[in-house]
């Protein structure tokens, strides 16, 4: 009988890490290099953190650098805002993003605008980190994305990772960088694992904020995400092939800068612009998107419409039926590819 063929080996330094342990790891990693860098939030230390992000790293810095908060977001937000003003790195947690609504007069009126405001002379190294949008089944007070929120104020830099070495090199960039940083990572990529390189595990591995990356190289149609979306967009990517349909996925990382320049030249390419995201469709990401590309020179090169797949324009419903139709499944990306192409 033939043999059956061997398996490929994965390459030599690549393993497989969850986005939970890519970021202790860039936590881990930088807590060590920088006395000055330290951790808050609520339940960060003795508990290892609600999605355990932050395991084993009270034990291991202690009391002074990875800090338990009360639940008062707007407290201990204005607490990191004001070490970071006095020359400490805070990394400030907050156990969903929603939360941060108690706290966004910090983030914005304290945070965004100062270095601004003294013209230059008070920088505010600040990474606010944490789960952002939909996760499972939390109904509409938990279940908001806010990359448009964040992304729409300048002063900030915001990020959204999806893989583990996005998670892992965005949030080690974050720390580096001297503005306030906004993190929004997703609840349900946590478990996730992903192929990470010995390169991207190594302690000098960075992601630089405001480059996308092309995940999957295409010809016919674009596909422009961040987050969660972009293994939707993926796995759309990959029905479509199979139907002679090569789409180019477009990982943005960084929502603000926006790496317009790298969807620009992939338009210019396909000829086709799909982008897709799980907040809101008013005002979105990816309205943004469409506007740029409308008002730059790759809008001469569209042969069709561009097309936005979003979440609901509702709040969150609780019912998993619900939830499921109210954010952007496969198939929804699909129609989406084939409308945009008209086939």
């Amino acid at each position: 009988l033939p043999r059956a063929a061997p398996r490929p080996c994965p390459a030599a330094g690549v393993s497989q890490v969850t986005v939970r342990d890519a970021l202790n790891q860039a936590l881990d990693e930088e807590l060590e290099r920088d006395e000055r860098v330290f951790l808050l939030g609520e339940e960060v230390a003795q508990y290892d953190g609600a999605y355990k992000i932050s395991r084993g790293l009270w034990k291991k810095y202690g009391d002074k650098r990875v800090i338990d908060t009360p639940i008062s977001e707007m407290g201990f937000t204005g607490i990191a805002v004001g070490a970071a003003m006095a020359g400490l790195r805070p990394v400030c947690e907050f156990m969903t993003f929603n939360f941060s609504m108690q706290a966004i007069d910090q983030v914005i009126n304290s945070a965004a605008k100062t270095c601004y405001m003294s013209a230059g002379s008070i920088a505010v190294p600040i990474v606010f980190r944490g789960p952002n949008g939909a996760s499972a089944g939390v109904a509409a007070q938990h279940s908001q994305c806010f990359a448009a929120w964040y992304g729409h104020c300048p002063g900030l830099k915001v990020v959204s990772p999806w893989s583990s070495e996005d998670a892992k090199g965005l949030l080690k960039a974050s720390v580096r960088d001297d503005n306030p940083v906004v993190m929004l990572e997703n609840e349900l990529l946590y478990g996730v694992p992903f192929e990470m390189s010995e390169q991207a595990q190594s302690k000098d591995f960075v992601v630089p904020i405001g480059k996308a990356k092309i995940e999957r190289q295409g010809t016919h149609v674009t596909l422009v995400s961040h987050s969660r979306p972009v293994g939707h967009c993926l796995e759309a990517a990959a029905v479509l092939a199979k139907e002679g349909v090569e789409c180019e996925v477009i990982n943005l990382r960084t929502i603000r800068p926006m790496d317009i320049e790298t969807v620009e030249a992939s338009v210019v390419k396909t000829n086709h612009l799909v982008t897709v995201e799980g907040g809101w469709p008013q005002f979105g990401v990816g309205a943004e998107i469409c506007a740029r590309i409308m008002e730059g020179s790759a809008f001469n090169y569209l042969d069709a419409p561009a097309v936005r797949v979003t979440g609901a324009d509702v709040p969150m419903p609780y019912a998993k039926i619900l939830e499921d139709n109210c954010l952007p499944q496969v198939k929804d990306i699909i129609f989406a590819v084939k409308k945009t192409l008209n086939i």
